[in-house]
Parts: C-alpha cells; structure tokens; sequence
C-alpha cells in the first residue's frame, strides 16, 4: 500500500493491561496513567510493548482523510519479581542483572532493531523507517542505539539542554586536546517558543477529523547530550491550539509541543504530520481492552499471560490489514443499517465494532442464506427427530476472540 520510496512511519508505545491476581506472572502495581497529576494512584497490571504501522491515505500531504495504524509488533515488558531484603547477595546480583535486562527503553531498542532487520529481509531495504514517540522513548537509550535508514521523532521536555554545532578548527592550528562535539549553548525549547525576533510559520496538517493550521518554530542543527555526536537534531516548537469546549465558550489553549527529529533535511510539514498519525496508537489500545478484551483472559502460566494478549493482537491486525485490502484504508463497506435510535452520522472510516459487525455477517450470513428456507411448510413427522447442527470452525473462532 505505501509507494516505492515512501517511508514507513510508526509508533511505539506501552500501555498497562490491569489485572486482579495476585499470584499471575508479571503482574505489578505501576502507577495509574489515569491518575491525577495531583495524586498518583496505583494498580496492578502488567506492561505491554507495542510498535504499529501507519497505512496513510493516497496523498498523505493533501488528503482529508486519517491514517490508520495497525500493530506490527507486540511483546510484554514485565520486569522481575523484586527478592527479600534478607535474600543472599548472588539472588540481589540476579535481580539488578534481569531489572537492566527488562527495562523498558531497552527492550524498545531491541524490538526496533528487529524490526529494521525485518523490513530489510523482505526486501524494502531502501525505505526508510520513521519511528513516532512520546518523551517516554526519547532518551539515550533509544537514540544512542538508532538503527540504520531509521529517523526517530520524538517528544522532549521544554528545559532540554541543547547544544549548536561547534565551529571548525582554523586551518593551520596545532590541533591539541579533544576534538570539540558540542558547541555553544542553543536556547531552551522553551526560550526559543518565547523568542520575540523568531517569526512563527505555518503549515496546513489533517487533525482531529478536519485540517488545523498549525504555528511553529524550527531550529537546525542541534546536537542534545543524550543523542550524542551521532545525531544532528532538529528542533521542532509547536505553538498551543486554541479551541473551545463548547460555541461561544471562553478560548482555552494546550500546552505547547516540542520535537526533536535525528534528519535535519526532512520537511517539516510531513514530520509534523507523521507525528499527529503517532496518536492512532492510542486508538489501538483502546480498542484492544475495550472491544477485543485483551489482558482479560484468565490465564495464570508465565507462557499463556505472554501468549494469549499476542494473538488477540494478531487478530485484531489481520482484521484490519483485510480490511484495508478490500475497502481501502478509509473505505466504507456496506454494512447492516443503523438502528433508528443511533445518531445519524457520517464516519471519516469505519470503526473496528463495524469491522466486526461485517466479519460477523460474512461467516453467519452463509448459514442463514435465504436459499436454505422455502416458502412452503415442510412439516416433520411427530416421531422423527430434529437435524443436528454442526459446528462452525470459523463461528467458534470468532467466538473465542470475542
């Protein structure tokens, strides 16, 4: 579905699956994401990671349509059962070993390293690999351990330290000491936002179901001690959006962005872009523990708690890369009617629950064809027995998803 030098953009992203054992594999209490940034609260879950692929419209700068991310890529990032503290040192030595192991930027990079290798075994060896994520990911970890042919967009904080590159030593000088790496201090993200003799510009960016004109400011290059001297960063500021929760209510504004890109010759507009598509992550997990019940299963073995939320995720992939094939990305298939008391209106694409609901009438719709019912009474004999039904493989599949 993407062109020939087109890139791949994805996102990563982890997410907790909440659950009650007390003695199921992996499971911890971490903090609640749902929480109030006043209070932290906590609850018990166990972490997943996941990496999914954006399938874009046909002409992602000028389409009015959304991208939809399917999952490429799901692993639990459970980490180790913490030991007594009057455990032998060799148990507390194992335990420190496995944590660094288990840590969640690390697991990141390996799995992104495996899926550059991945993309080059099938052959798109040439196109190149956009990874969206959130100031979660965008650390040493990950930018120090950046695969090849792989541009990482991510999300840092407004007091970064950033550094300009350093100017080139004059001809002729002795040459002694280190080579410099970093050069003057840049401005703050923050600062820079701020910078009156900084002029904003604009671009046109598909959000939220409808085009937003955006307001930012770029800087490049830059160089960022947690990227090391391996990356030229660009800088990214994204002015707050303004909205209103309701017509004619008080003008709100969101909290500014700040983006660092490792390719300095990308154009902004799709970097911006690429990045709003990184939010279709989000939807994937919720439709993952909302409407496919994943983490729900009532498994307890350290083999089934790994096994059981990959292939719910599995499923739920295939269902939309079929989907994709057979409508498009955003194409509409004719579905059952609405009932009269849902809201009429029309939907940027179908949602998961209509891709469902279509799946559904495709495998019972055979069984209830109008060819096996005839319009005259075929009474059986008052002696004679009913026909047994025989299961359906693919019902009980679809079942057993569900």
């Amino acid at each position: 579905m993407l062109e020939a030098n087109a890139p791949m953009v994805a996102a990563m992203d982890d997410t907790i699956l909440r659950k009650t054992g007390k003695r199921t594999p992996g499971v911890k209490y971490r903090r609640d994401p749902l929480s109030p940034p006043f209070h932290i609260n906590f609850v018990r879950g166990q972490r997943v990671l996941q990496i999914s692929g954006a399938l874009p419209p046909k002409e992602p700068a000028e389409s009015d349509e959304p991208a939809r991310m399917v999952p490429m890529d799901f692993v639990t990032a459970s980490t180790p059962e913490k030991p007594r503290k009057t455990a032998p040192a060799e148990v507390w030595k194992a335990y420190e070993e496995a944590r660094k192991s288990t840590n969640i930027n690390r697991i990141g990079a390996g799995r992104l390293e495996a899926l550059r290798r991945r993309l080059d075994a099938e052959g798109a060896r040439e196109r190149p690999l956009w990874l969206t994520v959130d100031g979660t990911f965008t650390n040493s970890a990950i930018l120090k351990n950046l695969p090849d042919r792989t541009v990482l967009i991510g999300r840092i904080r407004g007091d970064a330290k950033l550094y300009r590159l350093p100017e080139p030593s004059p001809a002729g000088s002795p040459g002694r000491g280190r080579r410099r790496v970093y050069g003057d201090r840049a401005p703050t993200p923050e600062a820079y936002r701020q910078d009156p003799d900084t002029p904003w510009e604009t671009a046109s960016l598909f959000a939220a179901g409808k085009r937003h004109l955006f307001r930012y400011k770029t800087l490049a290059p830059l160089r960022w001690r947690s990227a090391g001297a391996q990356h030229d960063l660009r800088l990214i500021v994204i002015a707050p959006l303004g909205y209103r929760l309701r017509k004619g209510s008080k003008l709100l504004y969101r909290q500014p962005a700040y983006l660092i890109v490792t390719d300095v010759h990308l154009p902004v507009d799709q970097i911006l872009q690429a990045y709003i598509w990184r939010w279709e992550v989000e939807v994937n997990f919720r439709d993952e523990k909302t409407i496919l019940g994943i983490g729900e299963a009532q498994v307890w073995s350290e083999e089934s708690v790994e096994v059981a939320p990959a292939f719910f995720v599995a499923t739920y992939a295939m269902l939309l890369m079929a989907a994709a094939e057979a409508f498009g990305v955003n194409g509409k298939p004719l579905v059952l009617p609405a009932p009269k008391w849902r809201r009429n209106h029309e939907k940027p694409r179908p949602s998961t629950q209509d891709l469902i609901q279509l799946l559904r009438w495709e495998l019972w719709g055979t069984a209830l064809d109008t060819m096996h019912f005839s319009g005259f009474n075929n009474a059986q004999p008052s002696d004679g027995k009913p026909e047994k039904s025989l299961p359906s493989l693919r019902s009980a599949v679809l079942y057993a998803v569900r």
